[in-house]
């Protein structure tokens, strides 16, 4: 298990994050065709039900996170961020909030000795849950959120034409 200081815990997610990136950026691993649609009532509609039976335990009704998310715990796991606009989440393409859903934290950064207390939801929810999911807590944001959400996806699809 790796144990990290709220310093170095913050300069590994950036690492991964930028190794997500690069995975994305690749097609590697590739999950794309799941975009998430926070305009479509119906969907949406779902994916809240959803996010309150399998993520609000965690990452709260309202989206709030834990307590003092940005601190690790003293196993050295990160606390469930927050998912509306004052964590990272929408910092984060589609298609990686997809693969850290279905398949945890660990497997879809793929970091081999990364401790996390994010469950893989592969073989409990659905592709199509997991998105609808996304895309409650996508349309939870902010328009000005949304607006820079879209268009980070926008230059990740660019970048891998």
């Amino acid at each position: 298990m790796v144990t990290l200081t709220s310093r170095s815990l913050f300069a590994g997610m950036a690492v991964a994050a930028a190794a997500a990136a690069a995975v994305y950026a690749t097609g590697a691993g590739n999950s794309a065709g799941f975009e998430l649609k926070p305009d479509d009532q119906e969907l949406v509609g779902r994916g809240g039900g959803i996010y309150a039976q399998y993520c609000a335990s965690c990452h709260g009704a309202a989206l709030e996170g834990e307590p003092d998310w940005q601190s690790g715990n003293p196993d050295g796991t990160l606390k469930a961020p927050p998912h509306d606009e004052t964590g990272h989440t929408w910092h984060h393409a589609d298609e990686l909030l997809f693969r850290v859903t279905k398949f945890g934290t660990a497997k879809a950064l793929d970091l081999e000795d990364f401790q996390s207390n994010m469950p893989a939801f592969e073989g409990t929810l659905s592709d199509a849950d997991i998105v609808a999911a996304l895309s409650w807590i996508k349309a939870q944001w902010p328009a000005e959120i949304r607006e820079r959400h879209d268009m980070m996806n926008e230059r990740m699809r660019s970048n891998r034409q």
